[in-house]
């Protein structure tokens, strides 16, 4: 398993359940940005600083991403194409994203930014809380746990 971050829009809480995650468990992850993202000294734990541009950065991973994979995004259609790929996907929040439950996140996605087209409704989403940031931690360590009995 090899974690993936979209790094650009990845709180702060986040990125640091990652790393005590990916260096506890000696998980390789990638930060990808298209500006410099700090990481804290490791072996497992690597940043890539992409060009500027739409959808840069979702490229890098969706090239790079391998089945068994992990992709941390709160971008529906990259976790769509990881999904695609054979990886998994989850986003801050703790949602996690399989090939089972996809198509109804991108459908819900394409709605609520049709209705923002037209006026309907505005914003995104509510601030991230300490729920959300443990709903994530949760999920996070249910996935590894999976993915590691399935390499033993």
């Amino acid at each position: 398993m090899h974690i993936w971050v979209d790094a650009d829009a990845c709180p702060k809480a986040i990125k640091s359940i990652l790393f005590k995650a990916a260096d506890r468990r000696q998980i390789p992850m990638t930060l990808v940005a298209n500006q410099y993202i700090a990481t804290p000294p490791s072996k497992v734990i690597k940043s890539i600083q992409v060009a500027q541009g739409f959808d840069v950065a979702d490229n890098t991973i969706v090239e790079q991403v391998t089945p068994g994979d992990l992709v941390i995004t709160s971008d529906v259609p990259l976790a769509a194409d990881a999904v695609a790929k054979g990886a998994e996907a989850l986003n801050p929040r703790g949602t996690h994203y399989t090939r089972e439950n996809i198509r109804d996140y991108l459908q819900r996605r394409n709605r609520a930014e049709e209705m923002r087209a037209i006026g309907q409704t505005s914003g995104g989403p509510a601030a991230l809380d300490k729920k959300s940031v443990q709903h994530f931690a949760n999920a996070l360590d249910r996935i590894i746990a999976r993915g590691h009995q399935a390499q033993t």
